[in-house]
């Protein structure tokens, strides 16, 4: 009889929430930060959805979100024209940037000492945390707003997609581009995974994977419809995906076969990551929420408790294991 997967509900934003990130694993877990049309980021623990805190002074649709590694220092990107820095355990704002459009992603390099911003004025900055009254170091190239960027290549290089319908990759001490994608339709997710520098990205209905320091094209993998993120498993067996039919798919990496799909979203999904240990992934939707879904259906972990069918008696017998269907945040 098939596990049947049941969700993690994580309520607690009013508007759709577009974007999200892990931390890396601390000795007090991990955790997990969501970014909200609300104006309003949620900082979780990782594991449980276990709502901390929320971030509050932006005064518009926060698009981007991130954590560093140790989840002490928070940055946000939004519509209020601003990037801004968190201490992300006692939630106060330690920083904000002032840009000159809407700011839409925001990135720390890995000793969390900068800060990349990209955004609607097609403009890179990189911010030195140390000094911050310093003026950015700018990079130009793009010719339409940024989506997502990314430091990657232990944070030598950048790699930025924008709605040019292109991916560029650029050298952080020249500031030059060193080579550029360019897609037929906007590219709408792009995931760096250091441990074997893989980029994943999304376009239309296509998952694509490349090699992120020669930007050569490992493969290819065509979704059901039309997809607005996916995230690999740390281990790389397999991949999750999900968009616009508010349902979540997860795919055979090496095979591109479809394993699974399931629906809990009553909107599409705007952004899907896998947790640091690989032991659950996380979505973001149109509808509000996030929810957490377990890689290995039936596992006890987190608030997952595994209930083998003789344990169960008389209960219904598909529950074969429970969990707290609904965290009010």
């Amino acid at each position: 009889m098939a596990m049947r997967q049941t969700p993690l509900t994580c309520s607690g934003h009013t508007r759709p929430v577009v974007d999200l990130a892990f931390s890396g694993i601390t000795p007090y877990g991990y955790f997990l930060i969501s970014a909200c049309k609300d104006g309003k980021p949620m900082l979780r623990q990782g594991d449980t959805g276990d709502w901390i805190g929320t971030f509050l002074g932006h005064k518009g649709a926060v698009w981007g979100a991130t954590l560093n590694t140790d989840a002490t220092k928070a940055a946000t990107a939004a519509a209020d024209f601003t990037a801004k820095v968190w201490d992300a355990v006692s939630g106060d704002e330690v920083l904000s940037l002032a840009h000159k459009h809407i700011v839409k992603t925001v990135s720390f390099t890995q000793d969390s000492n900068c800060l990349l911003t990209g955004g609607n004025d097609k403009l890179l900055r990189i911010y030195d945390l140390s000094s911050p009254e310093a003026a950015p170091q700018e990079i130009s190239g793009h010719t339409s707003a940024i989506k997502k960027a990314l430091w990657c290549n232990n944070d030598q290089q950048i790699l930025s997609a924008a709605d040019d319908k292109t991916i560029r990759l650029w050298d952080r001490s020249s500031m030059q581009e060193v080579k550029t994608l360019t897609f037929d339709t906007s590219v709408s997710s792009m995931e760096y995974v250091a441990d074997g520098q893989i980029l994943v990205i999304t376009y239309g209905k296509t998952i694509a994977f490349y090699n992120a320091l020669s930007l050569e094209l490992i493969k290819t993998v065509e979704a059901p419809a039309p997809i607005n993120s996916a995230s690999l498993h740390p281990e790389k067996d397999f991949f999750v995906a999900g968009g616009d039919d508010f349902k979540l798919y997860k795919f055979d990496y090496s095979t591109k076969e479809e394993l699974e799909s399931y629906k809990g979203h009553f909107g599409p999904v705007h952004c899907v990551r896998f947790s640091p240990d690989g032991e659950l992934y996380a979505s973001g939707s149109e509808d509000g929420t996030l929810r957490l879904w377990q890689t290995a259906v039936g596992k006890t972990y987190g608030l997952w408790k595994c209930v083998l069918p003789e344990d169960l008696g008389s209960e219904n017998p598909e529950q074969l294991y429970t969990s707290t269907p609904e965290i009010k945040a």
